[in-house]
């Protein structure tokens, strides 16, 4: 993923209003961000922890998706649904998007358990060890975790847009 500017990752947002993605707070370091490794941006609001945001570059466009995230805790380890890592019970939480358009403004939703960070990138590249050592190995190399992340990002953003 190449570098974005504050403008490209608020002008991304489909499920949003435009006042509402300019009050997103951003990443604090979007400059220090390992970008060539990424293959979404996402992050926590940093001053409203319940908010969450994922940029999905796709097609020769961004895709901006504002999130509202769950933090409850079931007490036992989870996996994410979109890079497939499995955490402790609070490293994976319900993700709800509203839908893209008037089904959104209409109060239309659409879920997914994901990590509670959002650093499902760091977790595929293995720039972040996975959080639970799980009895079984992934078989996957690189290219094909990167592969099954796009296309669970991919139906995520169809769910939206649909």
């Amino acid at each position: 993923m190449r570098a974005l500017s504050e403008d490209e990752i608020r002008r991304s947002f489909v499920n949003c209003s435009r006042g509402a993605a300019q009050r997103a707070n951003l990443p604090e370091n979007l400059e220090e961000l390992p970008w060539p490794e990424l293959d979404f941006l996402g992050w926590v609001d940093s001053k409203a922890p319940q908010l969450a945001y994922a940029v999905v570059p796709r097609n020769q466009e961004l895709v901006g998706i504002q999130l509202r995230r769950n933090s409850s805790s079931s007490g036992r380890a989870r996996m994410c649904s979109l890079c497939c890592t499995v955490h402790p019970s609070n490293g994976v939480s319900l993700m709800v998007a509203n839908k893209a358009g008037k089904a959104g403004r209409d109060g239309n939703t659409v879920g997914l358990d994901v990590c509670s960070s959002l650093r499902c990138s760091e977790y595929v590249h293995g720039l972040t060890p996975a959080p639970v050592v799980s009895l079984l190995e992934e078989t996957m190399d690189l290219e094909q975790r990167v592969e099954r992340l796009e296309q669970n990002l991919d139906a995520f953003i169809r769910r939206i847009r649909r």
